[in-house]
């Protein structure tokens, strides 16, 4: 797939926001620790997604109700869905200014169909190293879920099955999206958010 960048200025994928609150002391804390534990900025990138994927819970997995969204509120708490994961994976990059962006996926919510969509959540990340945009899906692994760091072929966590009108979407965003945000907001019990409050569409 070939990716498009919202903007052509890297320095509009290192903005700081309610969401991305990378100056947050434990933001700063956490990014300074990964970085010093790795040997250039293509490890570091790679350590930060593995620390966000591994060691941050899926709501929906551990079946918790809270709801997360800040940056810092997902690194305090340990949990969140897809949208609050791509937060706080931004966030860590971006406090060490590598631009990070968020890339969308239209999925069924089931196996089929018939169960629904909902839009899922991963990032973008400029590696200097090869001078383009590598996506990366913090979501979290489990059983048929398996995405890595990889500077080949992409490894996220969910292939399209456009016989289902499931969707890739090719754009690298500077922000998050609205719907997604406000879902985030707008819910109290993620179990029914994850069910029923999620955008089906971007």
């Amino acid at each position: 797939m070939i990716l498009i960048d919202e903007s052509k200025s890297l320095e509009d994928y290192l903005a700081e926001t309610e969401e991305i609150d990378f100056s947050h002391p434990s933001i700063k804390e956490k990014a300074s620790e990964l970085f010093s534990a790795s040997s250039n900025e293509d490890d570091f990138v790679k350590k930060t997604f593995e620390f966000v994927r591994d060691e941050i819970s899926h709501s929906w997995d551990i079946q918790s109700s809270r709801v997360t969204c800040r940056a810092s509120e997902v690194l305090y708490f340990k949990e969140g869905i897809c949208y609050a994961k791509s937060n706080l994976l931004c966030a860590l990059l971006r406090s060490k200014r590598i631009p990070t962006g968020f890339c969308y996926q239209r999925l069924t919510i089931g196996a089929t169909p018939d169960t629904g969509y909902c839009i899922h959540a991963l990032n973008a990340v400029y590696l200097s190293s090869v001078e383009r945009w590598v996506r990366l899906d913090a979501r979290g692994n489990k059983a048929g879920v398996n995405a890595e760091f990889s500077l080949g072929d992409e490894k996220l966590a969910f292939s399209i099955k456009e016989e289902y009108d499931e969707v890739d979407y090719p754009q690298i965003y500077t922000l998050p999206n609205p719907k997604t945000t406000n879902a985030l907001k707008q819910n109290k019990d993620c179990i029914a958010m994850y069910l029923h409050g999620l955008p089906s569409s971007l």
